[in-house]
């Protein structure tokens, strides 16, 4: 067999759940009637590491029909719906992604991905890169470039690109704006409190809920917790941040203090260590952690763990753990993706437009690979006008549009005032 799923038998249940995810994209099935009669990736072998949702069902639907060979795994050994992995398997996609992979399963995974022998790889956290580059580097020659979805793995690129070490062209897909102004920020807030309701069913009114990071995703969190009636509290540790949340009418202190008064936190910082020993010791009864950043080491439970009696499975995704002292710490989807793990992930139409990105980012590299330099490049506006451009009109939204006299205008350094 050529994937390794779950439970093949989910398949037509995975099928249903794609459909209806379609039904909330149109900007990405515009494009597939667009390109799946010129098929502009027909050629291309495009290696995939994202999260295996409904909605990356219908990017990978999109993709085939654009003509491209696709080979699957997930990025987050908590994020795979089994059902939708089993319904892209039946349709014949190669794919290598179960619920609850542990790490040696995760990175097989990759490697199996791996042997279709890209000439574009498509990364959520640029895993799917590193291992290209560190245990397959004879691999490199084939790759004409690829894209990456997510902050994280976007600052490693470029960290990477800095030290020379990066060996093919990324699109910085994750830095478009219809994406980090709408994914992170609308989707991230709505299906990260989704994920902490479904693990919970807690009343957000009246808690005070702690967001470690004030960039898009916290923002969002923010911004979402706050309109379900929660007094929110920021931490930060870049000045600005910490002023724009200051100024959206946030308290904002550091986590020593925050770790006193929150009933629920939400890291959203892609850093390590971001919630401490010193901090579960301040935390009061009851509190609930969790996690949205890309990893789980921005809570640092074997800290957590040392201080603990007993461990025990609450509610799904919710693990209760009974510390010495005899409080009570819960904390959801073990560390990982609340959004994910313990929910779907961001709603089918914010992900439209992000996977749109996906998309014309990787017939962009597959029919101009000779105008891109082995580093991380970005998106050109171009695309991010023609994407929200579709959206408006696919909800009945019509804007003006600039004469020809003030397109002038715009330029003319002469105008004076």
């Amino acid at each position: 067999m050529n994937y390794k799923v779950a439970d093949i038998g989910l398949a037509e249940q995975g099928r249903l759940k794609i459909d209806w995810a379609e039904s909330r994209m149109p900007v990405l099935r515009a494009l597939r009637e667009r390109y799946e009669k010129e098929k502009p990736l027909k050629g291309q072998r495009i290696a995939g590491c994202l999260h295996v949702t409904k909605e990356t069902a219908v990017l990978v639907r999109t993709l085939v029909a654009a003509g491209a060979e696709v080979c699957w795994s997930g990025c987050n050994p908590l994020s795979t719906q089994d059902d939708v992995a089993a319904a892209l398997a039946e349709e014949g996609i190669p794919i290598y992604a179960w619920h609850g992979m542990n790490t040696e399963e995760f990175y097989w995974a990759i490697d199996k991905v791996l042997e279709i022998q890209p000439t574009l790889t498509l990364d959520d956290g640029a895993d799917l890169i590193f291992s290209l580059h560190s245990k397959h580097p004879d691999l490199i020659p084939h790759v004409l470039g690829g894209t990456e979805e997510t902050t994280t793995g976007v600052h490693r690129l470029r960290a990477m690109a800095d030290d020379g070490a990066l060996k093919y062209p990324v699109i910085a897909v994750n830095d478009a704006e219809t994406k980090w102004d709408f994914d992170n920020v609308y989707g991230t807030g709505q299906s990260s409190l989704d994920g902490i309701l479904r693990a919970t069913s807690i009343l957000l009114a009246g808690k005070t809920i702690v967001v470690a990071g004030f960039g898009h995703c916290g923002r969002g969190c923010a911004m979402r917790a706050k309109g379900m009636g929660a007094n929110v509290v920021v931490t930060e540790v870049k000045p600005t941040a910490a002023l724009k949340a200051t100024l959206e009418g946030y308290r904002v202190m550091p986590m020593d203090e925050a770790a006193k008064i929150g009933d629920v936190f939400i890291t959203a910082t892609g850093m390590k260590d971001v919630i401490v020993g010193r901090h579960f010791d301040s935390l009061k009864e009851g509190a609930v952690v969790c996690n949205t950043g890309h990893y789980d080491c921005e809570l640092k439970l074997p800290d957590l763990s040392d201080k603990t009696e007993r461990v025990r499975t609450i509610r799904t995704n919710n693990e209760e753990y009974l510390m010495k002292d005899g409080r009570k710490i819960y904390v959801l989807a073990q560390g990982r993706l609340v959004n994910l793990a313990a929910a779907e992930g961001h709603p089918s139409e914010v992900m439209d437009m992000s996977f749109a990105n996906q998309f014309l980012a990787q017939i962009l590299l597959s029919s101009k690979r000779e105008k891109f330099e082995s580093k991380v490049h970005e998106l050109p506006e171009e695309q991010d006008q023609e994407i929200a451009g579709i959206k408006l009109r696919t909800m009945g939204i019509d804007i003006d549009e600039l004469t020809e006299e003030q397109k002038r205008y715009a330029v003319d350094y002469s105008a004076g005032t």
